[in-house]
């Protein structure tokens, strides 16, 4: 039986390893260990500086930043005791707060903020508080309440009906009525809106207040939008600017100019850049502000290239505040309804990516008059966070579209336009290219695969197409399993970069992907999504050089870090590689789509290799499998002008 020593032990010793205490990284943990600072009592200068490599200097900057950890380490109190990882005692801070300790013991199903919690573990630190606390506490309703629809987000869908929710709960010994009570509870407290059926079947529906709120902007966004636009120019200056576009192209750039929301959708080679290119042209010539923006920086910096204009992410066009930095209306943003983009027309690439919160906060952020002009290729995956934006767009029929069906690349991307092409339609045919520019490795299983890669990472792509490293990038749809992205990390480090991990398992050289958007990062912020090679590394921090500039990651920040060299599709999203290895492993039977399929080969700009070890799997999928459905509201409040909510819940 663990004594209170015992614990106070485990709790500081697993808090020093866990990175959450800066400058603290697993040496000096260990060395703190070794010489017997196994409690908070034992951290002082005095104790400090006797450690190995530890100066005067830097004994004092370790006894101010523990001071500074100090509510994590409170945190980690309740947390250890009840092996609830210690490290989300920083993801707690972030969700509820300075007083996250006081949070969790005055209701420790707030433990359900985080959606990889699980009840369980909610439970269990609700009976370690309040010893003969009950199951059907209103407390623990409402809290699984927000953790189920967090849970549905997490798959995309921004709404859900009320028998969807209840049937959720009931494993957790919530029957009918007491979901009734949990909704009704949660409605009142202002976590969840009661919304009518958006499919038009009269069943009621829910969903989490602020994805509700967030759909209902971007409608009102297009309708505001759409109401106060004048044109930009006239049909002389469109036809201009639009001497070498197609008539298709031509009529987007003419909708651009006349519209105050329009859209531009096609696969890759059918000339969208084009024409992104010419209504630049047309602003330029009537003298109208301009702004290029894309969910990556990655994305941001093709676009610019592409585009032959400056261009940023969507989170720097919006001014992204640092962490905490919240206005008093609740922004996030240095421009938003209140402080509105001094521009005259946006244009935002990629779309496909935008989950509704930021597709929200940038329609809101643009003024009366301006022009938005929505680009993407809606075959793509849907964006990582919730909704489907760019398809709920399209499916209203709200405001004009163009869709761009020629395909013109041919010299530079002929092979994999054609074959994405295909694909887009439902079709996987054999491939048989001569230039080699798409190249098809069958493989009979995982670990064959894993090789495969590897032996074309390293050596065949580099020496035939004469490629850097860094131009080359392999994606895959699955993390576990020797071809997903753990394992195949850990072959290529070992190759391509071997060392012993000098922060958190990164070395200098390496290359890393980001987990989460940090846009207050010093000095460039990051995305989602956004790969990047370490620069330095030492002190419990590292300096990545992101396409968008380099980034400092220190702390709680380096949990969003993983190894690059291999990342799943949904991350590959809006970036593109001189040459891209898509692995398809028997792993991914289950989650393989067109929509996947199209969207990692059309991250290869001249090579493609596609090591094939899932079967008949792929043709399937493609044939058969289309976008998978997500539930929400933004194509209902557009068709029909509101969805109407209720309150308290349903």
């Amino acid at each position: 039986m663990s004594t209170a020593v015992d614990l106070v032990s485990d709790t500081f010793v697993e808090f020093c390893a866990s990175g959450l205490w800066p400058g603290v990284g697993k040496g000096l943990a260990l060395a703190m260990r070794e010489a017997g600072l196994t409690g908070p009592a034992a951290v002082n200068a005095q104790n400090l500086v006797k450690l190995p490599k530890v100066t005067a200097k830097r004994a004092d900057r370790l006894l101010t930043s523990w001071i500074g950890v100090g509510q994590l380490y409170e945190l980690a109190e309740l947390l250890v005791p009840q092996d609830i990882p210690v490290r989300w005692a920083a993801r707690l801070t972030d969700q509820l707060g300075d007083d996250a300790v006081g949070e969790l013991r005055r209701n420790p199903w707030r433990l359900l903020v985080l959606p990889d919690a699980t009840v369980a573990q909610a439970d269990q630190l609700a009976r370690a508080l309040e010893p003969g606390v009950r199951r059907d506490d209103v407390r623990r309703g409402r809290a699984l309440i927000g953790w189920t629809l967090a849970r549905f987000a997490r798959d995309g869908h921004t709404a859900a009906p009320v028998a969807v929710v209840s049937e959720a709960l009931r494993p957790f010994g919530i029957d009918a009525p007491g979901a009734a009570a949990a909704l009704a509870a949660a409605g009142e407290a202002g976590d969840v809106a009661g919304v009518l059926d958006p499919t038009g079947n009269r069943e009621p529906w829910v969903a989490p207040s602020a994805l509700c709120q967030a759909e209902s902007d971007i409608a009102d966004g297009i309708r505001r939008l759409a109401a106060n636009a004048k044109a930009l120019a006239g049909d002389r200056a469109v036809r201009g600017v639009a001497g070498d576009l197609d008539e298709v192209q031509a009529g987007a750039v003419a909708h651009a100019a006349a519209h105050g929301v329009s859209l531009l959708t096609g696969g890759p080679g059918t000339g969208k850049s084009r024409t992104v290119s010419a209504i630049v042209a047309l602003c330029r010539k009537v003298e109208v502000t301009v702004a290029l923006a894309a969910p990556t920086g990655r994305a941001a910096k093709r676009l610019e290239e592409l585009a032959g204009h400056p261009a940023t992410t969507v989170h720097r066009l919006l001014g992204a505040r640092r962490a905490g930095a919240v206005e008093d209306n609740g922004s996030v943003f240095d421009h938003d309804a209140l402080h509105p983009l001094d521009v005259g027309l946006v244009v935002v690439d990629e779309a496909s990516m935008l989950d509704v919160e930021l597709a929200a906060a940038l329609i809101n952020a643009i003024p009366d008059g301006a022009h938005l002009v929505v680009v993407g290729d809606p075959a793509q995956l849907p964006s990582i966070g919730p909704g489907r934006v760019l398809g709920d767009l399209i499916d209203a029929d709200a405001v004009p579209v163009t869709e761009l069906r020629t395909l013109y690349r041919q010299s530079e991307g002929g092979s994999i336009a054609r074959l994405a092409t295909a694909v887009r339609g439902g079709t996987l045919p054999p491939v048989d290219d001569p230039t080699r520019e798409v190249v098809v490795v069958p493989s009979p299983g995982s670990e064959p695969a894993a090789q495969r890669v590897v032996q074309l990472v390293t050596d065949s792509i580099p020496r035939v197409f004469g490629l850097s490293g860094d131009q080359v990038q392999v994606v895959t749809p699955v993390h576990r399993g020797p071809a997903g992205t753990q394992g195949l990390n850990r072959l290529l480090k070992a190759r391509l970069n071997p060392g012993t991990g000098t922060v958190r398992g990164f070395d200098v050289g390496d290359r890393v992907v980001a987990t989460a958007n940090h846009a207050d990062a010093e000095p460039f912020g990051y995305a989602n999504g956004e790969v990047g090679t370490v620069t330095a590394a030492g002190d419990n921090s590292v300096t990545v050089a992101f396409p968008g500039g380099e980034a400092e990651i220190a702390g709680k920040a380096l949990n969003d870090l993983l190894h690059g060299w291999a990342i799943t599709v949904h991350r590959a999203q809006g970036s593109e590689w001189e040459a891209v290895v898509a692995v398809l492993p028997p792993e991914a039977g289950q989650m393989l789509s067109r929509p996947l399929i199209y969207t990692a080969i059309t991250r290869a700009r001249r090579h493609l290799s596609v090591v094939h070890a899932a079967g008949p799997a792929v043709a399937r999928a493609v044939r058969q499998v289309g976008a998978r459905p997500r539930r929400t509201l933004l194509r209902a409040l557009l068709v029909r002008g509101a969805v109407a909510q209720t309150t308290g819940g349903a």
